[in-house]
């Protein structure tokens, strides 16, 4: 089967690129990032932008089996108006292309993000549901909403499109700038990890290798909609700051400071549809999950230097 991942180079998609490499699958990794890797039997690499007129890119999304749409311009706190035009260039008009090339009848997932709801609604424990009205609180959550409504009007004219909403996600590969990420770094150079708003907010955190079965078995599953990806089990930000010093064996100090308006206080997920498709859930065993990444991340350090004393 050929399988195209756009964003192959990026957290998500090298785990699902090299699930699927595993696997035996054919995959072209689409990325405008070199990807880096090993030569693979079975890997074919476009380094472009989605919105290159590259022909490379229009043959490989028009002839795949499933395509995996995960690029995209991350995160939910930078601010400007070039951020406002990376986010809508990068995340609506690639989708936008991606949609136009991909054939109809082709098996399409498309990553979005629990950010649309704009934090859990309503009482305290009460998980999103898909069919929640959004409450983008930032740009970079109004510009998933656009991909959304994208992807409900192919799925109205017949696609085969799913769109998937992961919560907190972590594990090897975690961009530097994420929580887990961060802290790990600051807490090995003895440095306080920098908590936003409280150690009382709330996470539904999901082990990155659990999210790439979930896409993989989603585009197998052919459902088209809207579907959240998480555990259903809301993990306070304190429990993560925990696991940070029983990976590295240490204690480990925290600041508090303020939380921007795009930080919602708790996430969770209602994964009531994710089990009726696919007959399972997501189960994170969070300690197992911080000392896999504080692994993978110490191993792809690079050497420290001496210090040369005179």
């Amino acid at each position: 089967m050929h399988v195209v991942v756009t964003g192959a180079a990026g957290f998500l998609g090298r785990a699902l690129t090299g699930a699927l490499l595993a696997d035996g699958e054919t995959v072209t990794a689409l990325d405008r990032r070199l990807y880096v890797g090993l030569a693979t039997a079975g890997l074919d690499v476009i380094t472009a932008d989605l919105l290159d007129r590259d022909d490379g890119i229009r043959q490989a999304l028009a002839s795949a089996d499933t395509v995996f749409h995960l690029a995209g311009c991350p995160g939910v706190r930078d601010r400007g108006a070039a951020v406002a035009w990376a986010r809508h260039r990068d995340n609506v008009l690639a989708t936008a292309r991606v949609l136009a090339l991909v054939p109809r009848r082709t098996p399409l997932v498309v990553t979005s993000s629990s950010s649309v709801y704009g934090g859990a609604p309503g009482a305290p424990g009460r998980p999103s549901v898909e069919d929640d009205p959004v409450r983008p609180l930032g740009g970079y959550a109004r510009s998933k909403v656009a991909v959304e409504e994208l992807c409900a009007r192919r799925a109205a004219a017949g696609g085969n499109v799913v769109v998937a909403r992961p919560f907190t996600v972590a594990g090897e590969g975690q961009r530097p700038d994420m929580a887990l990420a961060s802290w790990l770094a600051a807490a090995r150079t003895d440095r306080p990890l920098r908590v936003l708003g409280s150690l009382d907010r709330t996470r539904d955190v999901t082990d990155v290798r659990d999210v790439v079965r979930v896409l993989r078995d989603l585009a197998a599953g052919g459902t088209p909609g809207t579907v959240n990806v998480g555990t259903g089990v809301g993990r306070p930000l304190r429990d993560l700051v925990a696991a940070v010093g029983a990976a590295l064996d240490i204690d480990v100090r925290t600041v508090i400071v303020p939380a921007e308006r795009v930080e919602p206080a708790d996430t969770l997920a209602d994964t009531r549809r994710l089990r009726a498709l696919l007959g399972y859930v997501p189960r994170t065993d969070l300690l197992d999950l911080v000392a896999s990444q504080a692994a993978a991340s110490q191993a792809a350090a690079p050497p420290r230097q001496p210090v040369l004393v005179t």
